[in-house]
C-alpha cells in the first residue's frame, strides 16, 4: 500500500485490532486508469490450528529439539500462534528467500536444522535446511526439494520421523561395532592358524545373523515407545 501511495488511515484502528487478535490483514483496493488507487476494504484472516499441533511441539521438546517458527504473517499473528503452541522462537514477516537466509544463519551457528513446510513459499527454506521435511498434503514443489515427505498432514509425524531416524542411526553404529569386533578377533587368529575354518565359518554366520537380528528389532518401534 505504501508503494502505491494508498492511504489506509481510515482503517488503521480496525487493522491494529485485527493484528492484536492474531489475524493477518490484506487490503482491498480499487484502481482504474482514470483515478489513483483507492482503499475500499480490509480482510482479516486467522489460522485454524491442527488439533495435534500442540502435542507435536511437546514431543519435539521431549526429543530436545528447539522449535522456531518462520512465518510471512505479521508478528502479532505469529506470536499468538507460538504462544498457543509453546514454540520457542518466532521469526515473522519474512519473504520466502528470507526464510532460507535465516536457516543458513542458524546453520552457520553450528546447529543442525530440519525445516518443515508444505507450501510453494517454503521450498527455498526446505532446500536450505540440513533436512527438509514436506507434508504429503502440500505443494508438489515442496515435496520435490525435501529429503523427507510425510504421508499425512499430521505434525506429530515430525517427532516420530526424528525418533525413528535416531534409532536407525543407533542400530547402524551397533551393527558396525559388532562386525568390527568379530573381524578384529577372527582375522588375526586365522592368519596365525589358530582358528579352525569350521569355527571361522560359524562365527561369520553368527555375525551376519546378529547384525540382521539387531536391525530387525526396529520393527518393534512405534510412536508410543519412542524415547
Amino acid at each position: 500500500m505504501q508503494e502505491h501511495h494508498v492511504d489506509t488511515a481510515a482503517m488503521q484502528q480496525a487493522h491494529q485490532q485485527a493484528q492484536a487478535n492474531g489475524q493477518t490483514v490484506s487490503w482491498l483496493v480499487a484502481q482504474n486508469e482514470a483515478q489513483s488507487p483507492k482503499l475500499i476494504g480490509m480482510l482479516a484472516f486467522s489460522d485454524q490450528l491442527k488439533s495435534t499441533a500442540k502435542d507435536a511441539i511437546i514431543q519435539l521438546r521431549a526429543l530436545q529439539v528447539k522449535t522456531v517458527m518462520l512465518s510471512g504473517d505479521n508478528r502479532a499473528a505469529a506470536l499468538r500462534v507460538a504462544e498457543q503452541l509453546g514454540i520457542d522462537q518466532v521469526i515473522a514477516e519474512v519473504l520466502p528467500q528470507e526464510k532460507a537466509l535465516h536457516i543458513e544463519a542458524i546453520r552457520a551457528r553450528g546447529h543442525v536444522v530440519a525445516m518443515v513446510g508444505d507450501g510453494v513459499n517454503d521450498a527455498p527454506a526446505l532446500a536450505a535446511a540440513d533436512v527438509g521435511i514436506a507434508m504429503g498434503t502440500g505443494a508438489d514443489v515442496a515435496m520435490h526439494v525435501a529429503g523427507v515427505t510425510l504421508m499425512r498432514g499430521d505434525p506429530q509425524l515430525v517427532s516420530q520421523t526424528i525418533a525413528v531416524s535416531r534409532l536407525t542411526y543407533r542400530k547402524i553404529r551397533q551393527n558396525l561395532f559388532w562386525a568390527f569386533i568379530f573381524n578384529t578377533i577372527g582375522i588375526p587368529l586365522a592368519a596365525f592358524g589358530l582358528l579352525n575354518p569350521m569355527i571361522a565359518g560359524g562365527a561369520m554366520a553368527f555375525s551376519s545373523v546378529s547384525v540382521v537380528s539387531n536391525a530387525l528389532l526396529l520393527r518393534r518401534w512405534g510412536p508410543r515407545r519412542q524415547k
